[in-house]
């Protein structure tokens, strides 16, 4: 069988689906895979085409790719793509399945078997195909090192023959993976960090990595469906606005990480309490692309109020492309495990929780109930 590796095309993704290492660990695994890879697929994530032919790929035209048994991709797949791909195929990559409806109805069109990598279900023995994880930890990372360098402030105390400089105060808003890598990432840098979300069991998550949870006793425990936070009601929500814009006063840097795929971020912090905030304030919003946990927050822009600057940033993960490429390929990996046999062929086993939970379309249908429910919406 072959596995076909496309250069990504949407614009500032610098990710790529498989790396060398794993390349080469397919092909050990099993000889009568071949993985064929577009020239400069790798290049953006520090993978040149040399890397991957001593891993024991191929370098091949777009077409051969394309016709691959399997093709694997990190971004959704663009109208033009889709038309390459046919009913004998295997497509995986994110598809962001829950609100793009042209998407699914796209690829239900071509008869694809398709798989969102969004869709692996958050389950223990899915937890090494789980690439929402894998990336959010990139992005929480990447989220405190913007934040590092646009607050122009240390980190950590510094202590000078000039005098003593306290260490920047820290929030992070979420406990998710996002958000403890934050957490963990101020917490290494030296700041004081202070960690919130409404799930309960998250706030020993935070005391474990160094921070100070911030505890509202007055919200009852919020942990939903899946491990996600369950929608607060408004008088809970107006709750924890109001208790957060206090806190916001005294904080020099906020991160907010609080997002439920196929939802609208939920509002954490109003306008009122940016413009609260001291001058020289950074806050970085990681849910901008779904609606912002911030009132003010624009995607893929920066915003400046009362002197706070307001970032909103996009694909954070593509920001760290060489271990984002290397968590997001060893995802890819073990689902590929799933479906492929000894004798190097394509079994696509639907009795398996994981492949079924994870399938969009097959066989010129959305399979997906959660995808058709909101396709047909």
């Amino acid at each position: 069988m072959k596995i076909g590796v496309p250069k990504e095309t949407a614009a500032g993704e610098s990710r790529v689906a498989l790396v060398p290492d794993v390349v080469r660990s397919l092909k050990k695994k099993n000889e009568k895979v071949d993985v064929l890879i577009e020239s400069g697929a790798g290049e953006a994530a520090g993978h040149p085409d040399s890397h991957y032919t001593d891993a024991g790929a191929e370098i091949a035209p777009v077409d051969q790719i394309w016709n691959a048994d399997v093709v694997l991709k990190v971004g959704a797949p663009s109208a033009e793509e889709i038309g390459r791909l046919g009913s004998s195929q295997v497509y995986v990559s994110h598809l962001n399945p829950w609100v793009d409806a042209d998407t699914n109805k796209a690829l239900a069109a071509s008869g694809v078997t398709s798989f969102a990598m969004e869709a692996i279900p958050r389950t223990t023995r899915a937890q090494a195909m789980d690439a929402l994880s894998s990336q959010a930890a990139a992005s929480g990372y990447a989220a405190m090192l913007i934040a590092a360098r646009e607050s122009g402030r240390f980190f950590g105390m510094m202590t000078t023959a000039a005098g003593t400089v306290p260490p920047a105060k820290v929030l992070v808003l979420g406990a998710g993976v996002a958000g403890l890598q934050a957490d963990a990432t101020a917490k290494r840098l030296g700041a004081i960090v202070t960690g919130f979300d409404i799930r309960r069991a998250a706030w020993e998550q935070i005391a474990s990595l160094g921070g100070r949870p911030l505890e509202l006793d007055f919200i009852p425990d919020a942990e939903g469906e899946g491990g996600y936070a369950r929608p607060l009601t408004d008088e809970e929500n107006a709750q924890v606005v109001e208790a957060l814009g206090e806190n916001a006063k005294k904080q020099d840097i906020i991160v907010t990480t609080a997002a439920i795929p196929g939802r609208a971020a939920p509002r954490l912090l109003t306008a009122e309490a940016v413009r609260n905030m001291q001058p020289g304030s950074v806050i970085v919003d990681l849910a901008a692309e779904t609606g912002g946990n911030v009132e003010l927050t624009v995607a893929g822009e920066t915003v400046v109020e009362n002197g706070v600057k307001v970032i909103g940033p996009r694909n954070l993960p593509s920001l760290m492309p060489v271990p984002a490429s290397q968590l997001y390929a060893k995802n890819l990996e073990n689902l590929l495990g799933l479906m492929i046999t000894e004798e190097g062929t394509v079994n696509v086993n639907l009795e398996d929780d994981i492949l079924a939970a994870a399938l969009i379309t097959q066989s010129g249908e959305i399979k997906n109930e959660r995808a058709a429910g909101r396709d047909a919406a």
